[in-house]
């Protein structure tokens, strides 16, 4: 005889959990008394929200499930944003709540909502347990649900009635199956043919290698497809690292704050290749007018990915990594060096990102700080970035050369998602250097997660990057709205001291010239260190293209900025 609560954490151990993210409280209490017979390891977060972007951060470095855990009320509804970024960006998690006892549903009893009904739309499945004899089967389909086809978060909630009562688990080692729901495909032997064809056929073709790739383990397979095939490669923001970044056929990031000359490419390609990603508003800009002269190769797990926003002349619904198999043993190979000519024209001088000493007149721009970290840490570290301008300055200037090396938050752009984030990744890679890059507007937002660093004795860096100001909504009023600043000048508490409060040690930069000192000695230390590095407040992301407008019309830097700034 178990009780449910002893049954819950059997089954996440026979999942292979190792650690946990989570808040106890009265509907999970059960639970959290039963933890301590239990080998798992549970971290306490500040607030809940951490817990989620903890279990993410793990799930995206480690490529197992994540979980989180609360309670009822506000416990579970904490989980939401990082539910939803999950789902935004395809990441295994399973969250489990407590819930009110059975009798009390519907009551508004003390602390209960209905969170399977908040979650549905941004979960993959989710589940209400009333039930001890259904939690061992219930956790085991959620991990399922969670890792199979597209990956993705899934809710299970459970009542206090159900962790308390007790019963005699049924184990099974049968493989998983469920009514209706079919996660695997694999394209068809003539949709590969005519994409062959295409591909052999093409004289301009573009590669865009999405989240996909990354996440299917499909990075050596793509350089070799490239290596037979010639053809150049841009990655998603997401992607980035799933193709070697210094390699000479990597292009680079595309779409709204992409390179200049990787939107000119795909704009005047003949095929695009689009494996894993699934042409977002960012990456595509406006629809009418992108790639109108290309065919489009759509390689995509979720079959309603399939010309939902762009229309596939040859869809390869499947696995990225067999769909690749499938077609590197289909095409010719082949060499597109006046095409490879062309796109270097495009880039002419501005691939100023590529010089080892970037000018500058002692002031200290964002840009530095990125390029400077990834000299220094040789492009080995694990980056976990925040939302807004740092996170494109990272992504433009520290090139990823191995996947699972960069974790961001994309589709839901969910500012506070680092520093949770790369707790969570640090449990998944102990070994690894692990760099937060966060604006002073984001940092605030989880800040409170510093605690959780100290009380785990785990080793971070932390850099902030401090413009006074929410960077990236200043940089659209400053474009859109004639520069009037409404609610974007940001005063901050003092990082230095802040990180001092916590026990861990704290540096402030402000000049170009001190960024090395900082980074080595954060490097150098046992411990998590803080640098507050105070950048110049008023510069924005180039190139940029604004919402609404064609890939190809983007807004270029100033050239009097140049100089100073480094940027293209």
């Amino acid at each position: 005889m178990r009780t449910g609560a002893q049954i819950l954490w059997e089954a996440l151990h026979r999942e292979g959990v190792e650690v946990v993210f989570g808040y106890p409280g009265g509907a999970i209490m059960p639970a959290y008394d039963a933890l301590l017979e239990s080998p798992i390891r549970h971290v306490l977060v500040r607030h809940e929200q951490g817990a989620s972007h903890m279990a993410d951060g793990y799930a995206r470095v480690s490529g197992k499930v994540g979980v989180a855990i609360a309670t009822s009320g506000p416990g579970a509804t904490n989980l939401v944003t990082g539910i939803a970024t999950a789902m935004l960006d395809s990441v295994p998690l399973v969250c489990i709540t407590g819930q009110v006892s059975s009798k009390f549903i519907g009551s508004d009893a003390f602390q209960e909502t209905d969170i399977t009904g908040v979650t549905l739309p941004i979960t993959k499945h989710n589940y209400l347990v009333t039930n001890v004899d259904d939690i061992a089967k219930t956790i085991r389909e959620a991990f399922y649900v969670a890792r199979s086809g597209r990956p993705g978060p899934v809710l299970v909630d459970i009542t206090k009635d159900a962790q308390q009562a007790s019963t005699v688990p049924v184990w099974s080692d049968e493989p998983v199956r469920m009514r209706g729901y079919r996660p695997e495909h694999r394209a068809g032997s003539e949709d590969l043919s005519r994409a062959a064809e295409l591909i052999d056929r093409a004289k301009r073709p573009v590669i865009l290698a999405g989240h996909g790739i990354v996440k299917a383990e499909a990075s050596k397979l793509l350089r070799a497809f490239v290596d037979k095939t010639g053809i150049p490669v841009a990655s998603t923001l997401l992607g980035l690292g799933g193709f070697p970044a210094t390699d000479p056929l990597a292009l680079g990031m595309m779409g709204m704050h992409g390179e200049s000359w990787v939107n000119h490419a795909i704009q005047e390609a003949d095929l695009l290749i689009a494996l894993g990603m699934r042409f977002d508003d960012r990456v595509t800009g406006k629809l009418d007018t992108y790639a109108v002269n290309a065919k489009k190769i759509h390689c995509e797990l979720d079959p309603a990915e399939i010309n939902k926003n762009v229309r596939a002349d040859v869809a390869l619904v499947g696995d990225v990594r067999d769909t690749l198999e499938s077609l590197l043993g289909l095409v010719a190979r082949n060499d597109h060096g006046s095409w490879l000519a062309r796109i270097s024209d495009y880039k002419g001088d501005s691939a100023v990102r590529d010089i080892q000493t970037m000018p500058h007149d002692g002031r200290l721009f964002a840009a530095h700080v990125m390029h400077d970290l990834w000299r220094i840490t040789e492009g080995k570290a694990l980056v976990v970035t925040d939302v807004g301008q740092h996170q494109m300055w990272e992504a433009q200037y520290y090139k990823h050369d191995h996947p699972r090396k960069l974790v961001t938050s994309g589709g839901l752009g969910t500012m506070g998602f680092a520093l949770p984030a790369a707790i969570g990744a640090k449990f998944a890679s102990p070994k690894d250097e692990v760099w937060v890059i966060a604006g002073d507007g984001g940092f605030q937002m989880t800040a409170c997660e510093l605690a959780t660093i100290a009380q785990e004795g785990i080793k971070l860096h932390i850099a902030i990057i401090n413009n006074g100001y929410l960077g990236m909504v200043r940089q659209w009023q400053q474009f859109f709205y004639n520069g009037r600043y409404s609610a974007t000048p940001l005063k901050s508490p003092d990082f230095v001291k802040l990180a001092d409060a916590h026990g861990l040690d704290g540096l402030r930069v402000t000049k170009r010239d001190e960024v090395e000192w900082a980074v080595e000695r954060a490097r150098a230390s046992e411990g998590t260190v803080l640098i507050d590095f105070r950048v110049e407040q008023e510069d924005s992301v180039y190139p940029m293209v604004p919402s609404g407008a064609a890939l190809h019309d983007m807004i270029r830097r100033p050239n009097p900025i140049v100089e100073t700034a480094g940027d293209e």
